[in-house]
């Protein structure tokens, strides 16, 4: 193999090994203005987007033993990779695909899984973190209000008893 091979190689090696996740896009009809700006914004989430040769992504892939990746490497296939929040990642590329057309998501593998165009869209459509962050402490913190809420009932009940017994004495006197 040649020293340019080689490094990129390597380098897909290393995007695909370090990466919390990995999206294949098909990027074909996408003109660099618009690459450029999805650069952009993929940056500000800790992402990037590579365009490798088919044929080198998939030697890589089949080193690493990534299994069914090698075959979404049919046509002109890009490689969203990043450390961030996947989630974040997917919905700005369904956004920048609902603007432009453009990319189209193959798969995408995370958490050592691979998740089907299908699949990404469901979890594009999920709430945000912190929204469901804040369902789950309210689903747990609901038994427990509850809990309150009848104790308190209890002790005002047997308030209301005491308050009606010295009523009752202070008018027996």
């Amino acid at each position: 193999m040649r020293l340019e091979k080689k490094s990129i190689n390597d380098d897909l090696r290393a995007w695909l090994v370090n990466a919390g996740y990995v999206i294949l896009t098909d990027y074909r009809g996408m003109k660099v203005r618009q690459s450029d700006a999805l650069r952009h914004r993929l940056a500000k989430l800790h992402a990037q987007i590579h365009v490798v040769p088919n044929r080198l992504c998939k030697r890589v892939v089949a080193e690493l033993n990534w299994g069914p990746a090698d075959q979404a490497f049919l046509g002109p296939t890009a490689l969203v990779t990043g450390s961030g929040d996947v989630i974040e990642a997917a919905k700005l590329l369904k956004e920048f695909n609902d603007e432009n057309r453009l990319p189209t998501i193959k798969l995408g593998r995370f958490d050592g899984r691979y998740f089907s165009p299908a699949d990404i869209e469901i979890l594009v459509n999920l709430p945000a973190k912190p929204v469901l962050y804040s369902m789950l402490v309210g689903t747990i913190a609901a038994p427990m209000s509850q809990l309150v809420g009848v104790l308190k009932q209890k002790v005002s009940s047997l308030v209301y008893v005491l308050k009606a017994v010295q009523d009752k004495k202070s008018q027996a006197k």
